[in-house]
């Protein structure tokens, strides 16, 4: 696994925030991963080790997820807040340019924050996401997210997210759930696998317009002729076919690749995916 260093920095209304900062050069321009809904920095262990040197890497967990503070507030679990958030740790940081790849929930924050930064921005990797989300996938999510549960020992956690996300991954087996269920979970204080986030975080997501709040096509159409990336796992509910396609004609360097065999979302370690971004980030300075 790449070495990384552990990074906190504080959030407007006063959250500790986290992220994990793999080394790379000064020559190139970092990667900024912001994983999706229920997710946290943890999901890009498969990039950190594909560029592992090469590019220096930068994971965050949103708060309410993996190291960082849970909020007070709750109706605080909105992407533009998540985006307030990052635009304080990108200032903090002072970086003279950097590339934006966000999963799902993080992809809408990564479009929020395109703008703000478009003279340092370079590049955005969009990962199974974009400004139309599909409504049959939205209902999934909403039937599960702060949906409290616990297991007994790690292989209980595995087996249960195999049954509920069997559909997303139909090829993984029992190692592959294993590291699922490590990236997704947390060993609890009374010794109980739970979910790795704030069960309040469904609260606003719950509300109408909670999972975007604004139209995304116009934002979209702001990253110009910068290079775009969207992945697209074949079997996604969530960024639907027509959907991506539309995206790839309304920008002159926007290109979709397919994860063949994957739902929502591409854990970015499939060939399909190391394949993509390796390109696509051999073209990236």
């Amino acid at each position: 696994m790449a070495d990384y260093k552990d990074g906190y920095w504080m959030s407007g209304d006063g959250l500790r925030l986290h992220y994990r900062d793999y080394p790379g050069p000064a020559s190139k321009s970092p990667l900024i991963c912001i994983a999706g809904l229920t997710r946290n920095a943890r999901d890009f262990e498969p990039v950190a080790n594909m560029v592992a040197g090469s590019r220096r890497i930068i994971a965050l967990d949103l708060r309410g997820r993996g190291e960082s503070g849970y909020a007070k507030d709750p109706m605080t679990y909105l992407p533009i807040t998540y985006a307030q958030d990052v635009d304080l740790l990108l200032r903090e940081l002072n970086l003279k340019g950097f590339i934006l790849l966000g999963t799902s929930l993080g992809g809408i924050v990564s479009l929020l924050l395109a703008h703000g930064w478009a003279k340092q921005l370079r590049a955005v990797i969009l990962n199974d996401v974009g400004p139309e989300i599909g409504a049959k996938g939205l209902e999934r999510i909403k039937s599960y997210v702060g949906n409290s549960r616990s297991f007994e020992t790690w292989m209980h956690a595995a087996r249960a997210l195999a049954d509920v996300n069997g559909d997303v991954y139909p090829y993984y087996q029992l190692d592959d759930w294993l590291r699922f269920a490590k990236r997704t979970c947390k060993l609890a204080n009374n010794g109980r696998i739970v979910f790795d986030y704030d069960m309040k975080i469904s609260e606003p997501f719950r509300l109408p317009g909670g999972e975007a709040g604004v139209d995304l096509w116009p934002i979209y159409e702001l990253l110009g002729d910068k290079p775009v990336l969207i992945l697209r796992g074949e079997k996604s509910d969530i960024l639907e076919k027509a959907a991506a396609t539309k995206m790839a004609k309304k920008l002159p360097n926007a290109r979709v690749a397919t994860v063949a065999k994957t739902g929502h979302a591409p854990a970015l370690d499939e060939p399909d995916s190391v394949a993509a971004l390796t390109a696509f980030l051999s073209q990236v300075k």
